[in-house]
């Protein structure tokens, strides 16, 4: 097995989108069969913006977004909140507690950033200022806080998050005509007089060449692409049991339970969480912080 040199897997998401909530159980297999064998770098694209005009009508809007992420969980079947709050009004916050949040290492960054997706498609309460960034945060093994709290108000991670969605704004013109049977194919979106990544994007990369695979899609698209790029490389190792999976994860959905676990389901002392479209299940150290735990979970014992 030969393994390209620099092999970097580039993510194009933000942590309120629901297209990228709903490609979380093969991301999240992805990340785990590349680990230690190729870097993994998040760009946060700023799907909501602050020059964005407010609705006119902000009880309309939820409604209208309410059914659109609806519409997006019949295909993917993640979770969605029973009922959607409001409509995010700004991803800054929550791109700059995620940007903050990997100075404290992958594990701490990608619980972080699955509470911050939790907080608009399980609570339906989007982490939509920096204090609601941090208070979804709570809680998170092995985060220091405090430094969260320093790091999301610091000038260089704001000047890394600005960096992001400049980035996320100049796409290879691969994306920018896409045909596919997903339904959501991925081709880039014009915004600002030019075109930005659909959400979610992968990027593969090595130093000589590259392969974007846009929008939702199946494990084996970016398993395809991982092959073009590093012939050979395995991808497709044991899975976990149903208990190893949740110690692991902590947080775990009904399609992430199938993709990312093998075994009798569920493990022993998971606490279920009902929601708008199938149960979230938690670990029960998790569920003792989880704002979603409180009231209506139950434990298998």
């Amino acid at each position: 097995m030969t393994v390209p040199p620099g092999l970097e897997v580039v993510e194009y998401t933000d942590p309120l989108c629901p297209w990228a909530w709903g490609s979380e159980p093969v991301f999240r297999r992805l990340r785990a069969a590349l680990d230690g064998r190729a870097r993994w770098r998040r760009v946060f694209c700023v799907l909501f913006d602050t020059d964005e005009d407010p609705a006119p009508d902000p009880a309309a809007e939820t409604a209208w977004y309410a059914r659109y992420v609806e519409d997006i969980t019949a295909h993917t079947r993640a979770p969605r909140a029973v009922r959607l709050d409001r409509v995010a009004a700004s991803s800054w916050p929550s791109s700059l507690v995620s940007k903050a949040a990997e100075r404290q290492g992958a594990d701490v960054a990608d619980r972080v950033l699955r509470r911050l997706r939790e907080s608009v498609f399980v609570l339906g309460e989007p982490a939509d200022t920096v204090a609601s960034a941090l208070a979804s945060a709570a809680g998170v093994p092995g985060l220091d806080a405090a430094r969260l709290s320093e790091d999301a108000a610091c000038a260089q991670v704001l000047r890394q998050v600005r960096a992001d969605r400049a980035e996320a704004r100049r796409p290879v013109p691969e994306v920018r005509s896409v045909r596919g049977g997903s339904p959501h194919p991925g081709a880039a979106k014009e915004t600002d007089g030019g075109h930005r990544y659909a959400l979610p994007t992968l990027l593969f990369r090595t130093p000589a060449r590259y392969r974007a695979v846009p929008g939702w899609r199946p494990f084996e698209e970016y398993a395809a692409a991982v092959a073009d790029l590093a012939p050979g490389l395995p991808l497709d190792g044991e899975r976990p049991s149903p208990a190893q999976a949740l110690e692991r994860y902590r947080s775990l959905t009904e399609p992430e339970r199938y993709t990312l676990a093998e075994g009798p389901w569920p493990p022993v002392r998971a606490v279920r969480v009902d929601t708008g479209n199938g149960p979230l299940w938690l670990h029960p150290d998790e569920a003792a912080v989880h704002p979603a735990a409180r009231g209506g979970a139950s434990s298998t014992r």
